[in-house]
């Protein structure tokens, strides 16, 4: 049987990510996406959402087990993402949502045994990272679609 520190252990690891997460700078006004187009914008958006109710959800759930939360900090290291282009910006966000879904994987693992509401948390959100993964890397250019757009520009 898993222990409720442990559960509580998996629970902050995955809060701390939600909230350190590079999504978390890509929200409404950010900078980092001011020359986006409106549709990926809106996605990318949509996204940081996400991670925001992520989080919250995590929060309420490491509560009601009797865990306390307390607020992150501010991780400074992305800060650097002001100053890439989206063409360099979104596989970095694939990237990011992809680990992001290694690491919900690894907790369902290692919860094998917890509370259902735990497991049904965790199950919902690794879902929508999945479908976010799928609206990430079909927003990303490919360099064949590259190439015939600068042709047709010709």
């Amino acid at each position: 049987m898993i222990t409720s520190a442990s559960v509580l252990d998996v629970l902050y690891g995955l809060l701390e990510a939600e909230e350190g997460s590079v999504f978390r700078f890509m929200q409404q006004g950010s900078p980092y996406l001011t020359r986006a187009t409106v549709e990926t914008r809106r996605r990318v958006e949509e996204l940081a959402e996400t991670s925001v109710r992520n989080a919250a959800e995590l929060a309420r759930l490491i509560e009601r087990l009797g865990g306390s939360v307390r607020l992150a900090a501010v991780h400074p290291d992305n800060q650097y993402l002001a100053f890439l282009s989206l063409k360099f910006l979104l596989p970095k966000l694939a990237e990011a949502k992809r680990r992001m879904i290694e690491r919900y994987g690894n907790a369902l693992r290692a919860l094998k045994g917890a509370p259902a509401e735990v497991v049904d948390t965790l199950q919902a959100q690794l879902a929508r990272h999945r479908e976010e993964l799928a609206v990430l890397e079909a927003a990303i250019p490919r360099r064949s679609e590259d190439k015939v757009s600068a042709n047709s520009r010709e």
